[in-house]
């Protein structure tokens, strides 16, 4: 039972987001960009991210009354030597894990979307991260700002 109970609370704050950027979306590309999207990988410069092994996977999603959350997590087994990780089993299942929630806002002018992060497993300050965004078909693809990085995401359906 106790393993609910993150599970619960992270849909708990999910769901009662309530600032002022938790508007409910109603641009065009806030209605093609709401739903959920199945982690595809990461390409720098045309070449893929090697550092999350060969089948990462991860969702991001985004609801119609401005709530986010991101999560991507490495292929790779991260075993534990006891009943509790050391803190290098720890450190070590957290390399290269994203993950974060919050609400989000589009400026489709700029032909971006800014994520306003509200908790993350990513040490440091909760700064927003802003992305322009770019949607063909049944992908999602988002740069963040000022990188050669691209981020695709495919809806699921």
């Amino acid at each position: 039972m106790h393993r609910r109970v993150p599970l619960l609370a992270l849909v708990l704050a999910l769901t009662v987001v309530t600032d002022a950027r938790s508007q409910p979306m109603q641009s065009e590309a806030a209605r093609r960009i709401v739903g959920v999207w199945r982690y595809v990988g990461t390409w720098i410069d045309g070449k893929p991210r090697a550092n999350r092994g060969s089948n990462p996977k991860g969702f991001i999603f985004y609801t119609e009354s401005g709530a986010m959350a991101a999560q991507i997590a490495p292929d790779r087994v991260n075993p534990m030597a006891g009943a509790e990780p050391t803190p290098e089993e720890a450190k070590a299942a957290l390399a290269d894990y994203v993950s974060y929630f919050g609400t989000y806002s589009i400026d489709e002018r700029a032909g971006t979307i800014t994520h306003h992060r509200e908790a993350s497993v990513q040490p440091g300050p909760l700064i927003d991260y802003v992305r322009s965004y770019e949607l063909k078909g049944d992908r999602l693809i988002l740069r963040p700002v000022g990188t050669k990085q691209e981020v695709v995401w495919e809806r699921i359906k």
